[in-house]
């Protein structure tokens, strides 16, 4: 059976501008129907890296926080610190950031929450039956909200193909410990070369997992959590993330994050913006150009027949030039491999469905 997931292309008018429109296209999916006045909702999205243009701007957020505060709901507009050291591997930073994009509370009616704290030290483990692992550390404001609304920029993505719900979901939910799991496992690489033997991350880590050894950090990798924080004590890169993960493994372990932020909530929206559609993440800190023309904006229950659509319609799409994508391709032809070809995305969908966190099935409802 078919999830529906209903799409607006974008076209506006005098008569019917932006607002007008995406709440038409809300009102029709009926995804807010079951939420309360009084409802803490979380609205989960990515505020951009520094230096990145491509995000969901919050002239495009205003009008579906309006919608819920209209209802009687309390949105937020949340996210999580990162693993990697940058702009927003901190609260304060952070916040920061969405602030300088564009992100008011009182501009838009709903204040930016970092979900995790400002160490992402507020974390839950949420029970997840998977193939990896058995609890997930997600952000404890996620786990605490009354509903979850994911809001997604559809893009590539160099280590999943492609990031959509499934992936805001899962790295975005998830605590820097979480992040770190999806990753890697556990525990970070540490590079003595680099390493001064300062002693900052000794200082940092709580599980006396480090200590120095004729003048240089070492890791007990028994006593090792995965946690992060020494990662963001170092500034000298001594110990970091080690990407080249076996990719069906990474899928995988992203799929069970996302499963983990999904569970504590009986009422979850999805929300995805196919536009601006990025060779890259949000992460990346610059927006290179796009790969497709702008094609819409969809909403569903249901997590992998959105992103499903979503893959769909990109590849649908006609190529864009001058992009990052190889020259030659055509309408139909899937972009991201393309652009990753040892990265078959697909695999997260196929995982999720197997998860029971939706269907690939789907039947696109156009709403004009």
């Amino acid at each position: 059976m078919a999830t529906d997931v209903f799409f607006w292309n974008l076209r506006t008018s005098m008569k019917s501008p932006y607002a007008k429109r995406i709440r038409r296209l809300l009102a029709r999916a009926g995804v807010f129907r079951d939420i309360q006045p009084k409802d803490l909702v979380a609205i989960k999205m990515h505020f951009g890296e520094a230096g990145t243009t491509s995000f969901v701007s919050p002239l495009l957020v205003a009008p579906i926080v309006d919608m819920l505060t209209l209802g009687g709901a309390r949105p937020f507009l949340g996210d999580t610190c990162t693993l990697y050291v940058g702009q927003r591997y901190e609260g304060v930073s952070h916040a920061l950031v969405a602030a300088r994009h564009g992100f008011d509370p009182i501009r838009l009616g709903a204040p930016v929450v970092l979900a995790d704290g400002i160490r992402s030290g507020n974390q839950r483990e949420v029970r997840i039956a998977g193939r990896h692992f058995e609890t997930c550390s997600i952000a404890g404001d996620f786990v605490d909200a009354d509903a979850l609304v994911s809001l997604n920029h559809f893009k590539g993505h160099m280590l999943a193909g492609f990031g959509g719900a499934l992936k805001n979901l899962a790295m975005g939910c998830a605590t820097v410990r979480g992040k770190m799991q999806q990753h890697c496992g556990m525990g970070p690489n540490l590079s003595s070369r680099r390493c001064t033997g300062c002693g900052a991350c000794v200082a940092r880590c709580l599980y006396g997992a480090l200590e120095l050894r004729e003048g240089k950090a070492a890791i007990d990798r028994e006593k090792c959590t995965g946690c992060g924080a020494c990662m963001h004590a170092c500034e000298f890169g001594a110990l970091n993330v080690d990407f080249k993960v076996n990719t069906p493994v990474f899928l995988e372990r992203m799929v069970e994050y996302a499963a983990a932020a999904l569970a504590p909530h009986a009422r979850t929206a999805h929300i995805t913006f196919v536009s601006l559609v990025s060779p890259g993440c949000d992460c990346e800190g610059h927006s290179d150009a796009p790969i497709c023309p702008d094609v819409g904006v969809l909403v569903s229950r249901d997590p992998v027949a959105i992103d499903q659509a979503a893959l769909d319609l990109v590849n649908q799409a006609p190529p864009l030039y001058p992009s990052a994508l190889p020259k030659g391709l055509v309408p139909g032809d899937d972009k991201f491999r393309a652009l990753h070809p040892d990265v078959d995305g697909t695999h997260a969908l196929a995982y999720a469905a197997e998860l029971g966190l939706g269907r690939r099935e789907y039947r696109l409802v156009k709403v004009y």
